[in-house]
């Protein structure tokens, strides 16, 4: 079992920046962020392997950046130029693989950019 823990959320202006941050309980491979917004899906935002091979949405490439620190099992997602239709709950998400079948979740921290 891991455990996950996030923290950054919180209210910020359209065009600004947030970094969020979450810590794992242990070294897992593949570590992400997925968001949902009121009323839809969730769906991926990022995702990177231990390695350093990262893959994001397309709605987001070149605005967020995902980084992690093994040393410290911790993910970043560093969110620049936010816009309302960013706002959303964030999860940290993590898994042993792409294809294994048991995910792992955070509780989700609310990021809300304001117009």
């Amino acid at each position: 079992q891991v455990q996950l823990v996030e923290s950054g959320g919180g209210l910020v202006q359209a065009g600004g920046s947030l970094r969020l941050s979450c810590a794992a309980s242990s070294t897992i491979n593949v570590m992400g962020w997925y968001r949902q917004a009121p009323g839809k899906r969730r769906e991926l935002v990022a995702t990177i392997t231990i390695g350093g091979s990262t893959n994001y949405a397309d709605s987001v490439k070149g605005r967020f950046t995902i980084s992690r620190d093994n040393a410290k099992n911790t993910v970043y997602l560093q969110m620049n130029s936010l816009t309302p239709e960013d706002t959303s709950v964030y999860y940290c998400n993590a898994k042993i693989a792409f294809s294994s079948p048991t995910d792992y979740w955070g509780k989700g921290t609310l990021v809300t950019v304001s117009s």
